[in-house]
Formats: C-alpha cells, sequence, structure tokens
C-alpha cells in the first residue's frame, strides 16, 4: 500500500557509496534498487562502487554522498581523527570482520604463534592488516615478531600462490576466492577468520551523513527498511540475489560472486548472533570492546563512544529483521 503515495510524489534522491566493487555482498543493495524497494520507500537511490571503506567513510563525511557501506573500524579511525564529526553508522550488515590471515597448508601455519618469524603480504590500508595489532593481542603474539610486505591488492594472493610471502591479511572470502582464480583449492588453505581467535570487530556497516540523519530522519528510515527486506530476501535465496549484481556489472563472474555471497551470509552475516538479536543491530557492550580493540591496534588517540558511532533508532523493528 505504501508504494503507491511514496511514488506519486516526487521522489528524494540519495547518493550511495560502496566500499568496493559490484562484488556478491552488494547484492542486497541492488536487489533493492532494481526490485523497486527504495521507490516504495520514497526514495532515488544511486548505488555507485567505491574505492576501499576509509574512501566511502569520507566521500559520506564531506557529503559527497548522503550514505554508504564501509568497514565500521574505519569509522572509528576516522571520528578519532575527526572529533565531533557525528558520522554514524545505522545498520550493522557484517557482524563480524571478515579480516583473516591466509596461508598455504604447506607452510604449517595453523595457530597464530606460528607466524613468528613469517613474512605476511596486504595493502598499508588493508582492515585485516590494520587490526593484526588486535589478533596478536589476543592471541599472546607479539606484533613485531611478523615481518609485512606492503603490496598492491592485486599482487597480494599472487604472492603467496607463488609462495612468496608466508601468509597475508584480507577479508576471508575475498582471498579465497581470489587465490581460487590462481589455481590454488580452499581446502589447500588454512584460514584464521580474526573472530574465531577471540577479536570481536564489528564488520561493514551501512552508514549515514550527519545532514541527512538530521534533516530526514524519514530517509534514513525508509532506507533501512527497504534494504533490510532485500536482505532477508538475499540470505533467503542468493543464487536469485547475485544474478543483480550481474545485472549491474556485465563483466562479473555470476558463479564466483554467488559463491562470494555465500561465504559472507554464512561467515559474518546470519550468525548465531544475528540470528537471536536481528539483523542489523548491535550488543552496547560488544560495541564499546570493538571500539577499543580498533583504538589500541590503530593506535589512536582517543576512544570514540559505541553510542556516538552506532545510532539504532532507524533500525527496523527487532521482529522484522530476525531470521531463522
Amino acid at each position: 500500500m505504501c508504494s503507491v503515495p511514496a511514488q506519486a510524489q516526487e521522489l528524494t534522491k540519495l547518493k550511495f557509496t560502496l566500499d568496493w566493487r559490484f562484488e556478491g555482498p552488494s547484492a542486497p543493495f541492488l536487489l533493492a534498487k532494481a526490485k523497486g524497494y527504495f521507490a516504495a520507500e520514497g526514495l532515488d537511490v544511486t548505488v555507485d562502487a567505491g574505492t576501499g571503506s576509509g574512501a566511502a567513510v569520507t566521500r559520506v563525511a564531506t557529503g559527497a554522498y548522503e550514505m554508504g557501506f564501509a568497514d565500521f573500524n574505519a569509522l572509528v579511525e576516522y571520528d578519532a581523527q575527526n572529533p565531533g564529526s557525528k558520522l554514524q553508522a545505522v545498520y550493522m550488515v557484517y557482524n563480524f570482520s571478515p579480516a583473516a590471515v591466509v596461508s598455504l597448508k604447506k607452510s604449517n601455519i595453523t595457530k597464530p604463534l606460528d607466524l613468528v618469524g613469517k613474512t605476511l603480504a596486504a595493502p598499508v590500508f588493508d582492515a585485516g592488516r590494520k587490526a593484526f595489532p588486535a589478533f596478536a593481542k589476543s592471541n599472546k603474539l607479539d606484533p613485531a615478531s611478523v615481518k609485512w610486505q606492503s603490496v598492491d591488492p592485486a599482487l597480494r594472493e599472487t604472492l603467496l600462490a607463488r609462495g612468496e610471502v608466508d601468509a597475508i591479511t584480507g577479508f576471508s572470502f575475498t582471498s579465497i576466492l581470489s587465490l581460487e582464480a590462481r589455481g590454488v583449492k580452499e581446502s589447500d588453505l588454512n584460514v584464521m577468520l580474526y573472530n574465531d581467535y577471540a577479536v570481536e570487530l564489528y564488520g561493514n556497516a551501512i552508514i549515514a551523513s550527519p545532514k541527512l540523519i538530521a534533516e530526514k530522519p524519514k530517509a534514513v528510515e525508509g532506507f533501512l527498511r527497504a534494504y533490510n527486506k532485500a536482505l532477508k530476501e538475499t540470505i533467503a535465496n542468493p543464487d536469485a540475489a547475485a544474478t543483480y549484481v550481474k545485472a549491474a556489472d556485465a563483466l562479473a563472474d555470476l558463479a564466483l560472486e554467488t559463491r562470494r555471497l555465500k561465504m559472507a551470509i554464512n561467515s559474518v552475516i546470519a550468525t548465531p548472533e544475528a540470528k537471536a538479536n536481528g539483523l542489523g543491530g548491535i550488543t552496547d557492550d560488544r560495541m564499546q570492546r570493538s571500539i577499543a580493540e580498533t583504538a589500541a591496534a590503530y593506535n589512536l588517540k582517543s576512544v570514540p563512544s559505541g553510542k556516538e558511532l552506532f545510532n539504532s533508532t532507524f533500525l527496523p523493528a527487532k521482529a522484522d529483521r530476525l531470521i531463522k
């Protein structure tokens, strides 16, 4: 019923930036646009590809985009460096960070302490590399006991596949599939997901500009209702949802992006905690521990408050966010 009056009036234009290219995890955003869920909420949403979480946060902070999808820890870092930014996350998509240490099984790196004396490769801005001190601290590993090789994102998995480095950090589902594209089977990898090793970091979230929150709160609510509907649909049928990624980028490998989407759902979206508390939400105590971990790992001068950085008031009702 709501779609008729919403479409009868002029739609509110919103520019939304992803954290990266059109890949599997971006499916719910693209599905919500293509199937008219945003329009039904009175919104005309433009979804653009991104160049990294840090850039996505900056795009929203500067007002170039009203909303975005970015690693929550990049938001923590931005706020610590720009106190009073009032930039906020409004929906936690990744209940855990997908950051992981990935190695070849033949290297016999099966636990964190096996990394002592090893060489890891990652871009300097990689979320896993930046959060590595938190991973190390939680597992009694001296961060200085490993060596880092700074590389371009496109070369990271290549170096590991060739055996030129001992391990890499990156988002688990990105690195695993990139290594497969280089001839390395998933069964030949050891993957240490940070959150399996006592790291409590949250992952990617939908963020909104303070201007949008202050001036158009109903637009934020409508966006999240549409996205939440699309996300639940995506979880229920990822094969169908992934086709919207292919529609947005003709060069996308549908089979590959379908796998990436399913891996993201299974590892960081439809987690036991998300099933218990509902998609998109957080728990206050874990949020503050997560922010403290980020602040320590990134060597931030201040520890922002979780209540300042995560605004739950725009979330759909819990009943609408529950999944089986």
